[in-house]
């Protein structure tokens, strides 16, 4: 039997992707809780360029970077198919995924950050909404009629969004300004093929964005000049 361990946390959609894609697998596995304040000898080890999470380690073998993980989560492992088969459908779904990927920091901004880094976040955050809301009109999933690389890629604006904006009390997502996101979105969450993967611990979420928000509120206000 492969021995794989996840090294991740327990709030991170990072770490949740990987856990997604080995559970669609039907893969055994061992998850390692990793403190980010005192890195582990394995975590450094085992991803000594960046430091940090999640890494999959696979017969003794570390993969970093959720998205790679996936794909090779996919192409290693018996199982449904993460990616299509369609060589068209594939680079859609790779696109889409580096599409989300690339907005996780703006997305971030807008909920942790104040003042003019907030606004920016919200300015960059609104107009990756846009164009979902465009992509997603009338569609279940972003590549095809089946759950896969891409939708997993979209578990912070699928699923996350929502409890940072209850947890911090700014509201980015309506469904007056992203009708299609928000219709997208609800049919995601109830999604069996999603609701199945979900964390199920959202009061524990809520809680822990909320200490994240008041803690980066305190740290702002004393370091201001």
């Amino acid at each position: 039997m492969a021995d794989v361990k996840l090294l991740g946390l327990w709030y991170s959609f990072f770490s949740h992707r990987v856990e997604w894609a080995l559970k669609i697998k039907g893969v055994k596995y061992e998850f390692i809780e990793e403190d980010l304040q005192n890195k582990s000898p394995l975590l450094l080890q085992s991803n000594p360029i960046h430091k940090k999470i999640p890494v999959l380690i696979h017969n003794g073998k570390s993969i970093c970077e959720s998205m790679v993980i996936v794909e090779y989560i996919d192409e290693t492992f018996e199982g449904p198919s993460i990616l299509p088969k369609d060589p068209y459908d594939r680079a859609l779904a790779r696109f889409w995924a580096k599409f989300l990927d690339d907005k996780v920091g703006a997305v971030v901004s807008t909920f942790i950050r104040k003042g003019e880094e907030q606004e920016k976040g919200k300015e960059e955050a609104c107009e990756m909404l846009k164009v979902l809301d465009i992509e997603l009109k009338d569609k279940k999933f972003f590549v095809g009629d089946k759950f896969g690389f891409a939708d997993i890629a979209a578990n912070l604006v699928g699923y996350w969004l929502g409890i940072c904006q209850e947890a911090s009390g700014v509201e980015l997502v309506t469904s007056e300004k992203f009708p299609n996101f928000c219709s997208w979105r609800d049919e995601y969450i109830n999604c069996s093929q999603v609701k199945e993967y979900l964390p199920p611990r959202h009061d524990e979420l809520l809680a822990f964005f909320q200490d994240c928000a008041r803690a980066h509120a305190t740290t702002s206000s004393s370091t201001q000049k």
